[in-house]
């Protein structure tokens, strides 16, 4: 079910959205259709080839994370939330939500809570509403202006995602937060070479620090660290799930997978932070 009338707000105006006959629409005439699925589609304009995860890179995704691979990531985004008092209620974004695996499972440890999955890719945002009874979804740019109310969320998820700190500032209540969760450098080491999986950046955190700083303070940081046991299926759903997936041919991505050992062990690590909203 999507948020109440005047919490999303309209992409072309600003204006608040309200229910009308199976859409969205604000005072000054703009209309959104409401899917059969639950979401709704707040992007203007078409997007250009590339831009958003396909159906294949959907699916990748969701069959690796459904398995497991990357609980310890999961816990610790959940226990984040739950231990933040103004999340106790409330509305949760997850801003580049992907299959709404993580909001999932923050919602399953705060049960007053409800969710709202935001994803420029329709493939995403499908799965994501049908993974939980309290995840609404609208397609957006995470990039541009978010269509929701100023003060409108308790907490914003940022998990391998685009980060927007003005946006998400504008968007949260007094009080409110964000859990990030960011990859370090030794994440998946051992096969960004023979994979060719996209680099980490050596200051990516520094990075993160700078531009959440005019909005948020840091509240708290933990690393996550595991060892993720997997073979070539899960290999090949790594690389299909991300960027990596656009690089490369079929052919070659194959080749490198099946030169790996049967069953190999991988580094996950990543940083989950806490940052909430100055002032």
């Amino acid at each position: 079910m999507l948020p109440p009338d005047g919490l999303l707000q309209c992409p072309a105006c600003g204006a608040a959205l309200a229910h009308r006959d199976h859409a969205l629409r604000c005072a000054a005439g703009h209309s959104y259709d409401i899917a059969r699925q639950g979401y709704v589609n707040l992007l203007l304009g078409h997007l250009g080839p590339g831009t958003a995860d396909t159906r294949e890179m959907v699916a990748a995704r969701d069959a690796f994370l459904s398995a497991g691979h990357y609980a310890p990531i999961e816990a610790a985004v959940a226990e984040a939330l739950a231990a933040a008092p103004a999340v106790r209620g409330g509305l949760i974004v997850d801003v580049g939500a992907g299959t709404g695996h993580y909001l999932r499972a923050v919602l399953e440890r705060l049960p007053a809570t409800s969710g709202l999955a935001l994803d420029i890719s329709k493939d995403a945002i499908r799965r994501a509403v049908r993974s939980h009874p309290r995840i609404a979804g609208a397609v957006c740019d995470a990039w541009g202006r978010l269509p929701l109310a100023d003060g409108g969320a308790t907490a914003v998820l940022s998990v391998f995602a685009p980060r927007n700190p003005t946006e998400f500032a504008r968007i949260l209540a007094p009080g409110g937060c964000v859990v990030t969760v960011t990859p370090r450098e030794e994440h998946l080491r051992e096969l960004a070479g023979p994979l060719d999986l996209v680099r980490i950046e050596a200051e990516k955190e520094e990075r993160l620090a700078r531009t959440f700083g005019p909005h948020f303070d840091r509240a708290g940081t933990r690393a996550v660290r595991a060892d993720l046991r997997i073979g070539h299926d899960e290999a090949r759903q790594l690389v299909e799930m991300g960027p990596s997936a656009r690089h490369g041919t079929r052919a070659g991505r194959e080749a490198a997978i099946a030169a790996l050992p049967e069953r190999l062990t991988a580094t996950v690590s990543v940083t989950v932070s806490v940052w909430v909203k100055r002032g």
